[in-house]
């Protein structure tokens, strides 16, 4: 007899497994679309971002969150690995918006209010009369070197010359640790990796909290077309790192159990001392914060 039904059922079966699998690559595919990748570096105020993650919150909202320690780094992925968005400082918002004109800040994370620093091995009076070339650590190319040329010329160092050394503050600090430094030597950090090197003789010269008159915020950028298709998204990001802060408020050492991994703090009393370098931009921007922003030409018009 004829096996005519048997490839009838093999084929029907056949037609199903295909367009199950179909399916399936294309519901794969749309998550893909749709899912949004955001870099971010170790820094105290970015920790409701770690947080969230830790908690789960970003998963139903189909964001993938990656850190790296350099400022500079997290811009580089950003831009090569074509990540939807990035956080840092207004100066790496500048940077990025050269090559990048629709960028835009979309959530305002915090103001470094002593969060940013110079510190050194000798004091300010000793860097001022020193006649011979001082070694000096930062990332170039990121808000260490904005903080760096205004303490020159706050501090009238102008004439002075600086061997830059450029490396991600985990280079510094185990640089730091491993050689013992008897000539003046100037770095420019920032919490929490300041902690470390007080413990290697640094002590702070100059920072955000007093005599730099700068004005250092961290954000969330992304292109205008991405704000514009992950909008939920972004809003629910702004949610959970809202419900974060929360958190902090009422339970801050159970906040930093979870998100010590991605800092450098050495014990729950840095994280404490960190919070205090730091003001948290979570409700309305003030009308003198604003003023300033405006001033320094940061767009805020389309902050959630």
């Amino acid at each position: 007899m004829p096996k005519q039904p048997t490839r009838n059922i093999l084929t029907v079966f056949s037609t199903l497994l295909s367009l199950f699998i179909a399916l399936t690559l294309s519901s794969c595919s749309n998550k893909e679309s749709d899912r949004l990748e955001i870099m971010t570096n170790s820094w105290i105020g970015f920790s409701p971002l770690f947080y969230a993650k830790e908690q789960g919150w970003l998963e139903p909202l189909n964001i993938k969150l990656s850190n790296v320690v350099s400022l500079g780094e997290n811009i580089h992925i950003y831009q090569n690995a074509q990540k939807h968005a990035f956080t840092g400082t207004q100066h790496e918002f500048y940077q990025v918006s050269k090559m990048q004109p629709d960028l835009v800040p979309v959530i305002m994370f915090d103001r470094s209010n002593g969060g940013d620093m110079v510190m050194s091995n000798v004091t300010l009076e000793a860097l001022q009369a020193m006649q011979t070339p001082i070694d000096v650590y930062l990332e170039l190319d990121t808000i260490n070197k904005v903080v760096f040329e205004e303490f020159i010329k706050q501090n009238a160092l102008e004439d002075k010359q600086f061997n830059y050394h450029n490396k991600d503050q985990v280079k510094i600090v185990t640089t730091i640790k491993n050689q013992t430094f008897s000539e003046p030597t100037i770095i420019v950090t920032y919490n929490p990796y300041n902690f470390a090197l007080q413990q290697r003789g640094f002590n702070t010269l100059a920072s955000t909290a007093d005599n730099l008159n700068l004005l250092v915020v961290d954000a969330l950028y992304t292109p205008k077309n991405v704000l514009l298709k992950h909008r939920d998204q972004f809003i629910g990001l702004k949610q959970a790192v809202s419900r974060a802060l929360e958190v902090l408020k009422t339970d801050p050492a159970g906040y930093y159990n979870t998100v010590k991994p991605y800092l450098e703090n050495g014990s729950f009393e840095d994280f404490q001392a960190s919070l205090h370098d730091i003001e948290w931009l979570d409700n309305e921007l003030s009308p003198p914060l604003i003023e300033r922003l405006n001033r320094a030409q940061f767009p805020i018009r389309d902050l959630l």
